[in-house]
């Protein structure tokens, strides 16, 4: 008996030594307070002169246990004098990545002061002095504006025993936004207000899973709506593989889309005629044609490079040797390669001169992204300092967090095969359970990562009620309201979208 009792004894003293090492190992994370930084603000949005609060803050984000695992930096714009909560929308945005901050549609479109770059996506806006401009198609008028930043971005951080597993993946992350929206929305007795989400790219694809993730955890939260910016929903039509049928599909009618804009396809007919076009010419003749793969007949090759070489601008020879499908990323390098130039991938319009002339696909990166950012950043962190008088012990990361990404899109629990993430369904299912539910779907022309082919390849599927379904187009990019006519547009489309009964 007492061999066993000191056998006993040395497990329990070696478990309980193990796990004091394991915390030495892994020292818990501080957990400072809370900031918040409130200031008032008078702007005239949509033709109305608007009294707003501006609160910029972090959020403590817990787990099971109660424990503080994160902050959540967000910045809300809440009309002054609100009155009736039940008549105010508020609207919750956020853009995409993942691990992108919301920066892009704070400082691009929804916020009071925006960043002015080149319309036209010629003249690169890379280095200052920058155009901070007053946001008169700022929407303020209509609703509140709640900007997030999920962790890993802006000013959101782990602390205390938080891990990035806790947050960087799908279902962790949507997770982690519905915890936020219902924290914010008790804290400011918003239950009865309308509410909307407005995400961009990945964050649409958050916001169709976050939609359906907020009707449970036993606090049912029914949105009025999304605004849904450059959807990616099924990702099948929006990555850009060799084997992936799909996005060749959902991404040729873009590729037109942008031969057209740089005259090397479709001239002499209107961008709407010759989409339309190139979409019969999908649906009807390209389809098929993929699918029968080494099947097609010499003839039947040559008739269908032809019609792609007449839609893309591109060699007909070098579609033959493609065998009859591009790539985008070569794409972005063959249409103006006459010119030496490569087009961008967020935004068709944008060129960069690149040394490689001859490279598969841009190596200098995105032109559309790597010609703006450094004007957004800056008015960000300028506007974050002189207006709002925010002063915080660290940097503000626009991006981050989202290496590591974990796509499983069910609990480790439950059966899971790999592939293409699609959070289509979920949002087909909320719609049929939220019957008053409506969705708008934004899309860019030139947008050649979520192309808007892809949106309507995504939405005319997947138990999507269409009904409640606006399609809004844009003779722009991912980022469609850098181009200041798309911009007021977008505003216009949002504002009836919002107020529509």
């Amino acid at each position: 008996m007492r061999i066993h009792l000191l056998i006993a004894s040395s497990i329990l003293l070696s478990l309980f030594s193990n796990a004091q090492e394991s915390k030495k190992e892994t020292p818990l994370k501080p957990i400072p307070e809370a900031k918040s930084f409130v200031t008032k603000h008078q702007g005239v949005f949509g033709g109305r002169t608007i009294d707003y609060t501006t609160t910029a803050k972090e959020t403590f984000l817990t787990n099971k246990e109660g424990d503080s695992i994160a902050t959540f930096w967000s910045v809300a714009y809440t009309k002054t004098a609100i009155g009736d909560v039940t008549k105010r929308p508020v609207t919750f945005v956020f853009n995409g990545g993942p691990g992108s901050a919301s920066m892009w549609l704070h400082m691009g479109f929804f916020g009071p002061k925006i960043v002015k770059v080149d319309s036209d996506a010629i003249q690169d806006d890379g280095a200052a002095p920058y155009n901070l401009i007053n946001n008169e198609h700022g929407l303020l008028d209509i609703t509140d504006l709640v900007f997030i930043d999920p962790v890993g971005t802006g000013y959101s951080r782990l602390v205390g025993t938080g891990e990035g597993e806790d947050f960087y993946g799908l279902k962790e992350d949507v997770d982690s936004f519905a915890q936020f929206i219902r924290t914010w929305v008790t804290d400011n007795e918003r239950w009865f207000s309308p509410k909307y989400l407005a995400g961009e790219s990945y964050g649409t694809t958050r916001a169709a899973a976050l939609g359906n993730a907020l009707e449970g955890s036993g606090q049912n939260m029914a949105l009025n709506g999304m605004i849904l910016i450059s959807q990616a929903l099924d990702y099948a039509g929006s990555t850009s593989e060799p084997n992936n049928i799909t996005s060749f599909i959902t991404y040729l009618p873009s590729m037109a889309a942008t031969a057209w804009y740089h005259k090397k396809a479709g001239q002499g007919k209107s961008l709407v005629d010759f989409t339309q076009e190139c979409r019969d010419f999908t649906y009807n003749t390209y389809i098929p044609a993929l699918y029968k793969g080494n099947l097609l007949n010499e003839n039947e090759k040559n008739a269908i490079a032809e019609k792609l070489a007449y839609f893309t601008g591109l060699d007909k020879t070098y579609i033959l040797q493609s065998n009859l499908r591009i790539l985008m990323g070569r794409f972005q390098k063959q249409l103006l390669l006459d010119k030496g130039l490569a087009i961008g991938r967020l935004d068709g319009r944008f060129m960069g001169d690149e040394e490689d002339k001859v490279s598969e696909k841009p190596h200098l990166g995105d032109a559309a992204s790597y010609q703006i950012s450094a004007a957004y950043t800056a008015s960000l962190n300028h506007y974050f300092a002189s207006e709002l008088k925010i002063k915080m012990d660290r940097p503000y990361i626009t991006s981050g967090g989202g290496s590591n990404w974990r796509w499983r899109t069910v609990p480790d629990s439950q059966y899971w095969e790999p592939m293409p993430v699609n959070t289509a369904p979920e949002l087909g299912e909320t719609m049929r359970r939220n019957t008053a539910m409506k969705i708008m779907v934004a899309s860019g022309y030139y947008d050649l990562i979520t192309p808007f082919f892809d949106a309507e390849y995504t939405f005319d599927r997947n138990g999507i009620v269409k009904e409640r379904v606006q399609m809004k187009y844009y003779e722009g990019g991912h980022m469609m309201y850098t181009h200041e006519p798309d911009l007021i547009q977008l505003s216009k489309d949002i504002r009836e979208f919002i107020t529509a009964n």
